[in-house]
C-alpha cells in the first residue's frame, strides 16, 4: 500500500470514530441507555457489594432509589373535585410520575416545619393540592434519599405516611403527619402553584377521605382513602421458576457464578446448595433460603444503622432477584426492625392492583437480615403475579368502613390456588385481620 492510500485509510478511520462517538454521545444525550440503566441496581448488579465486605463507607456512596411508592394519591382541584389513584397500578404510577417531583420540591425547599392542629390539618386538606399515602410508615430521610431531595437541617426526621401539599397563589405549603406520635407540622415550600394547571387533566372520580364520608367510627383512620370502586380483578399465582431456575437468580444475584458448589436434593424435595461461603435451599413452592458460612468481620455499627443505606441495599438485592420474576405485582418495602444485637431484619411484600398479597405461612415476599453491610441470611420467595380478565364484586368501601370501625386494605391471598380472589382486610396497628365481603 503506497503512503497516500495509507494515508487515505486512516483518515477514513478518524472519521469513523468520530462518527461512532457522536452517534454514542447523542444516544446518551437522548436518554436511549437511561431505561437499561434504570433496570441495573447500581449500573450494575448486587454482587460488587455483597463480595465486598467494607461495602461503600458514606451513604454517598450508594445511588438511593425508592423502594416503594405510595398506595393512594389524591389530587384536589381548585373547584373541590377529587381524584384518587388507587387500585389502577398503571395509572397510580402515572400520576406519580408527574407529581413525585412536586413531593421532592417540597420536602427540599421546606421551611421549619411547625406543629398544627388536626383541624387545621383537615382545612388544609379541602383545598388544591396533592396527597400521598403509603401503606406502612416511612422517615423523612429516606423518602427524601428516595426523591433526590434533602431534608433541611431545621426539620426533624419523623415517621410518615400522610403528605399533603397545599397549593398557594403565592406560595404553597407542606403538611405531614408524624405516624408515631401522631403530630401533624406545617412549613412553607418553593411556591409549585404553576402545577396546579397541569393537573387539571384529573377531574373528579369520587374520592374522598374517610372523616368525610359521614360514618361516625372512623377516627382511627380518618385519612384513609376511600374509593367508589367495587369490583376488583382476580389475579393468577404461580411459582416464578423451577428451583433450578430460581438457584441461577440467586447465585448470579449475590456474586457466586464464579465459584465452586455442589447442588443435591434431599428427602424433603429441597434443592440444596453448597458453597464454599455459603449454602442455599430451594422448596418447589419458590422458597429461598440463603445463608452465608463464611466470618464476616464487623461493620461500622453506626453504618448499619444509617437507614437509608440498609434498605438501598436490601432493594438492590430484591430487585435483582424477586423483580426479574414477579410479573404484574410490584414489591415494596415494608419495614425495618432493629434488634438489641445490632443487626437489623428489612422486609419487602408483594403488591398489585392496589392490595396487598399475603403469602402461606409467611406474609414477606423478602426479609434480609443484616449483622454488618452484608447480608448473612436472606429469605425470598419467588412468585409471578398477573391480573386475569375475571373480577369480583365487593362491597362499598363507605359500608366496609362502617362495619370495620378503622382502616382497611384490599388483599389477597396466596394459600395454593392459581387464582387469587379479592378481599378485605382490617389492618389494626399493622397487623390485618379478614372482614367479611
Amino acid at each position: 500500500m503506497t503512503k497516500e492510500k495509507k494515508a487515505i485509510e486512516w483518515v477514513k478511520t478518524v472519521f469513523i470514530m468520530l462518527l461512532s462517538a457522536s452517534a454514542l454521545i447523542l444516544a446518551w444525550r437522548t436518554g436511549l441507555f437511561s431505561g437499561l440503566l434504570n433496570d441495573i441496581p447500581f449500573f450494575g448488579n448486587v454482587a460488587g457489594f455483597v463480595r465486598n465486605v467494607s461495602g461503600p463507607t458514606e451513604a454517598s456512596g450508594v445511588v438511593l432509589k425508592e423502594a416503594a411508592r405510595p398506595l393512594s394519591i389524591v389530587i384536589t382541584n381548585e373547584d373541590g373535585s377529587r381524584f384518587g389513584a388507587k387500585y389502577d397500578t398503571d395509572m397510580r404510577n402515572a400520576v406519580y410520575d408527574r407529581t413525585s417531583s412536586i413531593l421532592g420540591e417540597a420536602l427540599g425547599s421546606a421551611s421549619t416545619p411547625v406543629i398544627i392542629s388536626e383541624g387545621e390539618w383537615r382545612e388544609a386538606l379541602s383545598g388544591p393540592g396533592v396527597f400521598f399515602e403509603y401503606f406502612n410508615p416511612v422517615k423523612l430521610s429516606v423518602l427524601d434519599g428516595w426523591l433526590g431531595a434533602r431534608i433541611p437541617d431545621n426539620a426533624e426526621d419523623v415517621s410518615l405516611r400522610h403528605v399533603f401539599i397545599a397549593f398557594g397563589e403565592d406560595k404553597s405549603r407542606i403538611y405531614y403527619q408524624d405516624s408515631e406520635r401522631g403530630l401533624f407540622f406545617s412549613a412553607d415550600t418553593a411556591s409549585a402553584s404553576g402545577k396546579i394547571q397541569e393537573l387539571e387533566i384529573y377531574s373528579g372520580n369520587g374520592a374522598m377521605f374517610a372523616f368525610e364520608t359521614g360514618v361516625s367510627n372512623v377516627e382511627s383512620a380518618p385519612y384513609m382513602l376511600v374509593m367508589q370502586d367495587r369490583y376488583h380483578p382476580e389475579v393468577n399465582a404461580a411459582t416464578a421458576g423451577s428451583t433450578g431456575e430460581l438457584l441461577d437468580i440467586v447465585i448470579a444475584a449475590m456474586g457466586h457464578s464464579e465459584e465452586k458448589y455442589t447442588t443435591y436434593n434431599d428427602s424433603k424435595g429441597l434443592l440444596v446448595c453448597v458453597g464454599t461461603q455459603f449454602n442455599i435451599n430451594i422448596d418447589p413452592g419458590g422458597r429461598v433460603f440463603y445463608r452465608r458460612t463464611d466470618n464476616i468481620p464487623p461493620d461500622d455499627t453506626k453504618q448499619l444503622q444509617d437507614m437509608n443505606v440498609t434498605i438501598e441495599r436490601a432493594r438492590a438485592i430484591v430487585a435483582d432477584t424477586l423483580g426479574r420474576t414477579c410479573g404484574g405485582a410490584e414489591v415494596f418495602f415494608d419495614s425495618i426492625e432493629y434488634s438489641a444485637d445490632g443487626s437489623c431484619t428489612v422486609f419487602f411484600g408483594y403488591y398489585i392492583a392496589g392490595g396487598r398479597v399475603f403469602l402461606h405461612e409467611d406474609n414477606n415476599a423478602a426479609r434480609i437480615r443484616f449483622t454488618s453491610m452484608m447480608p448473612p441470611e436472606i429469605e425470598l420467595t419467588f412468585k409471578n403475579f398477573s391480573l386475569t380478565n375475571e373480577f369480583s364484586k365487593l362491597y362499598p368501601e363507605r359500608q366496609v368502613l362502617a362495619a370495620a370501625g378503622g382502616e382497611f386494605l384490599l388483599s389477597y391471598s396466596d394459600t395454593g390456588p392459581e387464582t387469587l380472589k379479592p378481599f378485605w382486610v382490617r389492618t389494626v396497628n399493622n397487623e390485618q385481620r379478614t372482614t367479611n365481603n
